[in-house]
């Protein structure tokens, strides 16, 4: 009788107990994987930004929406937790510092530009976090510049500058017979001047002649010096490896002072705002790019509608290259035995032939950049239209 007395007075603080359990906040934490993205939501390139967040979120609605993910039997859901890194290097180590120490992410997804990318990625190096970059082209980004030997830590789901700069410097050469260009560019951004450099290297040795290589710097509204310069070295074409916001200025300034010359551009042209920023200047322009909507493989016409449903728009290629990092991240998640940062990163480095919406993705032993093709672009009216594809 005392037993049983005994154990019906307790049952009314078991109760509770179960209660407050069911009640605590954190009680479900266990079951999620923190997953950070820093993008640039504001400062110079605000669409590259929208266009990364959007991406992610649509990528982690669906994994969530699927049921999670299982990593060794046991179902997770994952949380995004975006930083706005405004474009600038030191808020992207500020935030990647954030995303790792404070919040305790399990990898990070972004910067796109390398101006951020580079910075971001030192942080994760150091911290032995994963880091996936969508856009980032440089070689900075995933190199050891130390060492001179690959960052273990540090992935991207782009092809890098060196492949941009021959595909470029072979399509001007073979397909619009060009045997001269010039070259204008921001010194003081790393994509552009890394773009520029390995451009003029690679257009010389396949037998071109760069015959004018004007800078400028970031934040400058003026060009006209650098373009009175290029006008009078008479080149073909006229390559811009410059993000869109300043290509909008440029081309515009260039076409007033009388240049009628075809312009080149890198996958920094891709946003949609360039055409607006133009007003024009840009028509029948070529760039090289990383996927084509209008050419677009089984898989990438998924992505596309399910992101036109959800947004109203037709994705550009940070959309697309930011769904292939969150695939990535992902398909590593699934593979690891734990949700835990050196299993991820194990299992990243392991990952041959990824059915990306932006081609098929495999990494080369010892090394985060992906082997894949590139696409090269026209602009038409208000369209990108593909022209051809470039094989690795």
């Amino acid at each position: 009788m005392n037993n049983r007395l005994s154990l019906f007075l307790k049952l009314p603080v078991l109760a509770a107990m179960i209660a407050l359990a069911g009640c605590d906040p954190n009680a479900h934490k266990a079951d999620t994987i923190k997953v950070g993205a820093i993008v640039e939501l504001t400062g110079d390139m605000p669409a590259v930004g929208a266009s990364s967040r959007n991406a992610a979120q649509l990528a982690v609605a669906e994994i969530n929406g699927a049921g999670g993910i299982d990593i060794g039997g046991k179902t997770y859901k994952v949380e995004l937790l975006i930083e706005d890194n405004a474009a600038k290097p030191d808020q992207s180590a500020a935030a990647a510092n954030k995303l790792i120490t404070q919040d305790e992410v399990v990898a990070i997804v972004g910067p796109n530009a390398s101006l951020g990318a580079i910075p971001a990625a030192e942080i994760a190096e150091a911290n032995q976090t994963l880091l996936v970059t969508p856009w980032s082209t440089n070689p900075k980004t995933t190199l050891n510049t130390t060492t001179g030997t690959p960052k273990k830590y540090v992935f991207r789901a782009c092809f890098t500058d060196p492949f941009e700069g021959r595909v470029l410097a072979r399509f001007i050469i073979d397909k619009l017979e060009a045997k001269t260009a010039a070259v204008l560019y921001d010194v003081a951004s790393e994509a552009p001047k890394s773009q520029a450099e390995l451009f003029r290297q690679t257009f010389e040795q396949l037998g071109g002649k760069v015959v004018a290589f004007e800078a400028y710097t970031t934040g400058d509204r003026d060009f006209s010096a650098q373009l009175t310069k290029i006008r009078s070295a008479k080149p073909d074409v006229l390559f811009l490896p410059s993000y869109y916001n300043d290509v909008g200025l440029i081309s515009q300034q260039a076409r007033r002072q009388g240049f009628d010359k075809t312009l080149i551009g890198s996958d920094a042209w891709s946003s949609p705002e360039l055409v607006k920023l133009a007003k024009g200047a840009v028509e029948g322009a070529y760039f090289a790019n990383h996927y084509a909507a209008d050419s677009a493989t089984p898989a990438a016409r998924e992505f596309i509608a399910a992101y036109r449903q959800k947004y109203g728009k037709t994705p550009d290629d940070v959309a697309a290259l930011t769904y292939d990092a969150m695939g990535l991240l992902f398909a590593a998640l699934k593979a690891a035995p734990a949700p835990e940062r050196q299993a991820v990163r194990d299992a990243m480095a392991s990952i041959s032939g990824y059915p990306g919406v932006t081609g098929e993705i495999r990494f080369t032993p010892g090394s985060g950049d992906p082997v894949k093709s590139a696409v090269i672009m026209q602009v038409k009216g208000d369209q990108f239209s593909w022209v051809m594809n470039a094989a690795p």
